[in-house]
């Protein structure tokens, strides 16, 4: 519609919205987005005022001062346009970082010494209005634990000088969470690497998974470097997987590796060598802080390379859309494992060539999570376990088999995933073999893209599993499987009353 000035003004969001807009994530139409905070951000951070944004943007000045106060939601017209003047994709907007914060903030606050937590909308309005607040308040409660965890380990009276714990030392973080928050905040994708692999990957030919000799020629050619089949370990032991020995220019892999596994390996040698001006600048991030942390980054960084080298972005992600997403397909074509194709699927975020935005962890039987990967906005609490009705944990009990699951988040927004266990090792049959389950989630709106969906009625709400968080800061009053009571509420306690659902609260207790 066309205002008194002439100037065009969209006051709601229309009904189709554009390709690459964003939606909710629970299938149920488009969602008005108050980005005020970020608009107002952007906006300087370009050095502009609001009569110069607003003239680019071809809208009124007080319309543009309405978004900026939260007055007025972001229409799909002015949304993709802020896009275009300012250089951001339009998923800038869609509110991912801001729900994550809010997830963080949430499990900030619902720690015992914080008391009841605030309501969830206080929370999410907090995030909105105040995210540079938000992010000091989850720094500080970070060190907090941090602290705490020092604190205990001070009075433990076996402490020693120079040892963790002992006066003066301080407690470091811990390497591997650092890097699983440094790609959780990259979205998982690094497209400097996707498109150095890429450009590798046609040199190499068509699907160097299926063909590790090619690697090994590369490696042999343009470095020097010899691949030689490892001998195993005394008592049949595998020996490692990879061993690179600089001094000699020799590459030793174990004779146990299949060819998917070798070529994995051979790629990630290839991506240290000749991606170390990339990976030492990507592993130079502020959040991570020790010598430890930047170097598994680069680690994690070289096996990114390899399986982008494997299968590279564009080939990889029309087959994806081909196959529906079909993993056992593609592990066929692409000559790799289950776990590695999920992985994979979980980076394809190139702007204008996007995938399924998937959240990709791995679990062991004891709920432990050791790899966690995310395109999107899902995010468990970190502290505090995560929930046991999760597919991913009823996969345990099927081996081998992929287990789709509609799950519904306490704020009703719901979700779809596959899980499967994977096994390593197994060298014989006196060896130990290690068990996890992987599983691969997206927001509703995109389980029709997907094979496992077929079947499932993801419209119907009865379908949905209701999960949580976690049990310490689960908002559900009725879940028989709880662990542990809510942070909010009162317990009702009644010497003459059993209920089926564990630790029962009261309605508007307070903690």
């Amino acid at each position: 519609m066309t205002r008194a000035d002439g100037q065009r003004h969209d006051p709601e969001p229309s009904p189709g919205t554009p390709r690459g807009a964003p939606r909710n994530g629970s299938g149920r139409g488009a969602r008005k987005i108050y980005a005020h905070a970020r608009l107002r951000r952007l906006r300087r951070e370009h050095g502009l005022n609001q009569v110069e944004l607003a003239r680019r943007l071809g809208i009124s000045t007080s319309y543009l001062n309405q978004i900026e106060h939260s007055q007025r939601p972001l229409s799909a017209s002015v949304l993709l346009r802020i896009a275009e003047v300012l250089g951001v994709e339009p998923e800038f907007f869609s509110g991912a970082d801001e729900e994550r914060l809010a997830t963080d903030l949430r499990t900030a606050l619902g720690d015992e010494a914080c008391g009841t937590p605030p309501p969830a909308e206080e929370i999410a309005e907090a995030v909105r209005d105040h995210p540079a607040l938000a992010r000091a308040l989850v720094t500080l409660h970070r060190r907090y634990r941090d602290a705490a965890e020092q604190a205990a380990a001070l009075a433990d009276p076996g402490a020693t000088p120079g040892t963790p714990g002992a006066p003066g030392s301080t407690p470091p973080a811990e390497p591997h969470d650092e890097v699983r928050d440094f790609f959780y905040a990259h979205h998982n994708h690094f497209p400097e690497l996707d498109d150095a692999a890429e450009r590798q990957a046609r040199e190499t030919g068509p699907h160097p998974g299926r063909s590790p000799d090619a690697l090994a020629a590369q490696l042999l050619d343009r470095h020097g470097v010899r691949v030689v089949t490892a001998a195993p370990a005394r008592g049949g032991a595998p020996a490692d997987a990879r061993r690179y020995d600089p001094d000699s220019g020799l590459l030793f892999l174990s004779p146990w590796l299949t060819d998917g596994q070798r070529a994995f390996q051979l790629a990630t040698q290839l991506g240290l060598l000749e991606q170390q001006e990339t990976l030492r600048a990507l592993a130079g991030s502020p959040a991570l802080t020790s010598p430890q942390s930047r170097s598994l980054a680069r680690i994690g960084l070289a096996t990114y390379y390899a399986g982008a080298l494997l299968m590279p972005y564009t080939a990889f992600h029309r087959d994806a859309e081909e196959l529906r997403y079909d993993i056992e397909l593609l592990q066929t074509r692409y000559g790799v494992g289950f776990e590695t194709v999920c992985h994979r699927l979980s980076t394809l975020q190139r702007p204008g060539l996007r995938g399924v935005p998937f959240s990709f962890l791995r679990v062991d039987r004891a709920g432990n999570i050791s790899k966690r990967q995310s395109a999107s906005d899902f995010h468990f609490s970190r502290l505090g376990g995560t929930c046991p009705l999760w597919t991913v944990y009823e996969a345990f009990s099927t081996p081998g088999r992929v287990l789709p699951q509609v799950a519904e988040m306490p704020d009703g927004k719901r979700h779809f995933w596959i899980a499967r266990t994977v096994t390593r090792g197994g060298w014989g049959h006196h060896a130990t073999r290690a068990t996890f389950a992987v599983t691969l989630g997206c927001e509703l709106r995109h389980a029709h893209r997907l094979i496992y969906s077929d079947g499932i009625a993801l419209d119907d709400p009865r379908a949905a599993t209701p999960i949580g968080l976690g049990c310490r800061i689960c908002e559900r009053r009725d879940c028989a499987q709880r662990a542990r009571p809510p942070a909010a509420g009162a317990l009702a306690i009644d010497p003459d009353r059993r209920t089926f659902v564990p630790y029962p609260v009261t309605e508007g207790g307070a903690g």
